[in-house]
């Protein structure tokens, strides 16, 4: 097993704080309107930490919660409008975190550009990660 050190993060006005003390997985950059929206850009990062890896170290109380689907609600700081994290309630052992929160080096690296059908029309996606119109194949 890979030695490994914790990670810190932090929304953009720092009133929420969080710290992962384990393996980020499956990073992504994904290109669904969901998170271009949320983001505000072409894609967003994100990456699954395990939740009992997760633990947010200050602003309990600025985070307010957006449920996008009937399954996932998003999570940002009430303050600065920062997206910081989702929860899935078919994946409750997993944290999807906004990889851009986090401040630290990180050792892990994207895998893939995922939900391409719906990338923004004025964008070009280049470099050698793969590209799926949807979701990651099940592993």
């Amino acid at each position: 097993m890979p030695k490994h050190r914790s990670y810190y993060g932090s929304c953009l006005c720092e009133k929420v704080r969080f710290e992962i003390t384990g393996m980020i997985e499956n990073i992504v950059y994904c290109h669904c309107s969901q998170c271009r929206k949320a983001q505000g850009s072409a894609f967003a990062a994100n990456g699954n930490v395990a939740a009992d890896h997760f633990f947010l170290l200050q602003g309990d109380q600025a985070i307010t919660a957006y449920q996008s689907t009937e399954k996932r609600t998003k999570y940002f700081c009430k303050h600065c409008g920062s997206p910081v994290f989702s929860k899935n309630t078919d994946f409750p052992d997993i944290v999807r975190l906004r990889i851009g929160t986090i401040e630290s080096d990180i050792s892990e690296r994207p895998r893939a550009h995922t939900f391409t059908a719906s990338k923004a029309n004025w964008e070009e996606i280049e470099g050698p990660l793969p590209q799926y119109s949807e979701k990651l194949p099940e592993n």
